[in-house]
């Protein structure tokens, strides 16, 4: 282009260059450029992602993964966090083979009492029988001797038997127990439930000082009806072949 004398100097750049001064990179060129950078930033921000998903989903599962165990990542976002009541008393009372197992109990301990009743009353026969001798005679001596041993050996056999008894009621609570917490275990991640309270749902009577002060004691003052999970733990104790069965109404 030529210039005349009178028109004003050129601008320069901040290099020296004249502002009319053709640039040696082609802008088609340097739009390609930038493309390519944020092509390559945008990986560089997905892999880092990845990395950071990845190095999450392994801190969630603690030591190797089991066959068919799903990863922690991919279970809906957030810790569990229902909360729900159960009535392990009502349990106990309306658990089938539970129930079964004290029935049976019972009518063993009542065997073992009607033989020792037996016991106790041969005991008693020969104390009357002991009253027709004179004392110091042999006869009289010899059936002193014969009732101390029958009634020691009558209150260790009572002893023993009430200790066996009691072991394994306790043994039977304990199965039961474990079994309540293994099926509330189950409940509460299938339905992500963080957090089950024990309650007591009896019914107060409100004519018993005894029932009134239990009732007041009462860590729960108010709870939803949707929140106890007792009849369904019920159903799953039971098993499936009584899981169709009617089962007792929940009173309150």
């Amino acid at each position: 282009m030529i210039r005349r004398a009178t028109d004003p100097a050129p601008a320069k750049d901040g290099r020296g260059r004249s502002a009319d001064t053709v640039d040696p990179i082609p802008r088609a060129v340097t739009k390609q450029g930038v493309h390519f950078v944020k092509s390559q930033l945008a990986n560089v921000i997905c892999l880092a992602a990845l990395a950071v998903v990845g190095s999450s989903a392994f801190a969630q599962v603690p030591g190797q993964m089991q066959q068919g165990q799903v990863p922690a990542a991919t279970h809906a976002a957030g810790p569990a966090n229902n909360v729900a009541v159960i009535d392990v008393g009502y349990i106990f009372k309306n658990h089938a083979r539970f129930k079964a197992a004290m029935d049976k109990m019972k009518d063993e301990v009542m065997a073992a009492e009607n033989g020792l009743k037996a016991e106790r009353d041969r005991i008693n026969g020969l104390m009357e029988q002991i009253k027709g001798f004179n004392v110091g005679t042999p006869e009289y001596k010899k059936l002193e001797a014969e009732i101390a041993k029958a009634q020691g050996d009558f209150n260790v056999n009572a002893q023993l038997q009430k200790k066996d008894f009691m072991e394994r009621e306790a043994k039977v609570y304990l199965q039961v127990y474990t079994e309540v917490e293994k099926a509330v275990e189950q409940f509460a991640r299938e339905h992500r439930i963080a957090v089950v309270h024990r309650f007591d749902g009896e019914p107060v009577d409100n004519s018993d000082r005894n029932q009134i002060l239990r009732g007041i004691t009462k860590p729960i003052v108010y709870l939803e009806p949707g929140i106890d999970i007792t009849p369904d733990i019920l159903k799953m104790l039971n098993g499936p072949a009584v899981a169709g069965a009617a089962q007792p109404p929940r009173t309150r």
